[in-house]
């Protein structure tokens, strides 16, 4: 995984996209702490949870940016955002949320409010990092309510 973003660097790099580049190497900056504070290297799987930490990130950026009434710095977030969102595996529909947090609902056999934490932790385990764990959230209350 390390390998392919650094390989996207270096095509950015001769293709002179200084957003892509920029993004790629504070991508690769946090890797690399990542590492450090591990001690060893990183796993796929831990790459994979510091790029959506990155884009979580970039997400809170772009609504503070809209919330400040700031729409040229929440574009350049939305384009950093979509450059991160190429690693990520593809994100799940609505609709597909919906039927995981049913099942979820079934399973654990919750029917209030105060079942919410249970169905939300078997509901984020059967997602498997596929959907924000806010967009769940939100989905999983409605269903509650």
């Amino acid at each position: 995984m390390l390998e392919k973003i650094q390989n996207q660097l270096s095509e950015a790099l001769k293709s002179g996209d200084t957003v892509r580049v920029s993004t790629l190497r504070f991508l690769i900056s946090n890797l690399t702490n990542a590492r450090i504070a591990k001690g060893n290297e990183l796993t796929d799987d831990e790459i994979m949870a510091e790029i959506k930490k990155d884009a979580k990130r970039h997400r809170e950026s772009i609504e503070a940016f809209r919330s400040g009434d700031r729409e040229e710095m929440a574009k350049e977030e939305e384009a950093q955002l979509a450059i991160l969102s190429e690693f990520l595996p593809e994100q799940m529909s609505d609709e597909e949320i919906a039927k995981l947090v049913d099942e979820a609902i079934t399973e654990t056999g919750a029917s209030t409010k105060a079942d919410f934490g249970k169905v939300m932790s078997a509901a984020m385990a059967k997602i498997a990092g596929r959907a924000d764990g806010s967009k769940v959230s939100q989905i999983l209350s409605s269903k509650l309510s």
